[in-house]
């Protein structure tokens, strides 16, 4: 899979750009906040509807106008398609695939397949659960449609239940107890396959992860990831009808996958509580290149890995590490600065398909043009 062109127009600070990629290492540079970000960003929303910093659409318009457009070529399996997405502030966003209408924004996913690193995936660990929640949810995404399916289904029906609670809590009525006992029954169905999707998610990406994790200290760490469930499955449901009155206390429902998280081990040892600041990046470092190990392997081609100013917050073996294990897939990195590492790169048989752009204010030039 390879990102042919990419045209953006009033989005964020870019007026217009059209730039073309090379389908090996293409790296943005210039000082920060100049809009490197928002170029992977943009490509983000293609692929996925959302931006990857959750921001909404009327922040992603540039300043003083009312739409922006995004428009990708991409050559997937020899095919040639076109993604075009359409931000209107005061209204939804619109998607074509090949100029023809999504009628569902989740119909997106799989198109373009993307695996994105940025500093805050190095932080996976060190955050809270909401992150590896996201970690887990936007990988699934784009590899299993019936996941994604089912939970944008279990998080509407939360919201909604949560919205009951609060209702029952202030004027309980027997419609809004009759509506409860209903959402609960659609909750367990839609969360008992968020939960089993996940557990197979962590299932496949376990070894893979280890295997890297191994490689990258020489064999002297054993990496585990564990799946740490809210609740089972098969008790989801039971646990909604015990945990009512405490819900309705609180206007939210306590128990479900919305409570997930993930832990590592190193070792047998926990590293977000014991591990070196070194130990946890190269935990994060394996799962994210276990990543696009998984979905090569779903999708049957390589995804496309978006780099977001990741190289400065590694040290050196674990630079070398991550672009050798990349130099075989379309990677579009940005950067405040060309080091000499990085340099030197571009100059190596191999390298010259190596595009190089400088970004200032919102202007993107091709070096050597």
């Amino acid at each position: 899979m390879i990102i042919e062109s990419a045209e953006l127009k009033d989005f964020r600070n870019y007026e217009y750009l059209k730039v073309s990629l090379s389908p090996s290492v293409n790296i943005f540079y210039g000082d920060n906040a100049q809009g490197k970000t928002n170029l992977l960003e943009a490509l983000s929303v293609a692929a996925t509807s959302r931006s990857h910093r959750g921001a909404k659409d009327r922040e992603m318009i540039r300043i003083g106008q009312n739409e922006a457009h995004i428009k990708l070529f991409l050559d997937k399996h020899g095919m040639r398609n076109r993604i075009d997405v359409h931000l209107r502030a005061g209204s939804a966003k619109g998607i074509a695939v090949n100029g023809i209408p999504v009628r569902h924004m989740s119909e997106i996913f799989g198109t373009l397949n993307l695996v994105f690193f940025s500093p805050e995936d190095l932080d996976i660990i060190r955050e809270g659960p909401a992150v590896r929640r996201r970690f887990m949810d936007m990988e699934l995404s784009q590899i299993d449609s019936i996941y994604l399916n089912q939970l944008l289904r279990y998080n509407k029906v939360l919201q909604n239940r949560n919205k009951v609670l609060k209702s029952l809590s202030l004027r309980p009525s027997e419609t809004d107890r009759a509506t409860l006992a209903v959402l609960d029954e659609q909750l367990a169905l839609y969360g008992e396959t968020v939960i089993t999707g996940r557990k197979k998610f962590i299932d496949r990406i376990r070894p893979i992860a280890g295997k890297i994790h191994s490689d990258i200290t020489g064999g002297q760490e054993s990496l585990q990831i564990v799946y740490l469930p809210d609740t089972d499955p098969g008790a989801f449901a039971g646990k909604l009808a015990a945990g009512y009155e405490r819900d309705l206390r609180f206007g939210q429902t306590g128990e479900g996958p919305h409570h997930d998280d993930l832990g590592f081990l190193i070792n047998g040892s926990d590293v977000k509580r014991f591990g070196s600041q070194g130990q946890k990046r190269t935990a994060a470092l394996s799962v994210k290149l276990a990543e696009i190990e998984l979905v090569r392997s779903v999708i049957r081609d390589d995804p496309v890995l978006l780099l977001d100013d990741v190289l400065s917050e590694l040290d050196r073996r674990r630079q070398e590490y991550l672009l050798e294990s990349i130099s075989r897939i379309q990677t579009i990195i940005t950067c405040t600065g060309i080091d000499e590492f990085v340099r030197r790169r571009t100059l190596q048989p191999g390298g010259a398909q190596t595009k190089v752009f400088y970004v200032e204010k919102g202007k993107v030039t091709e070096n050597g043009k």
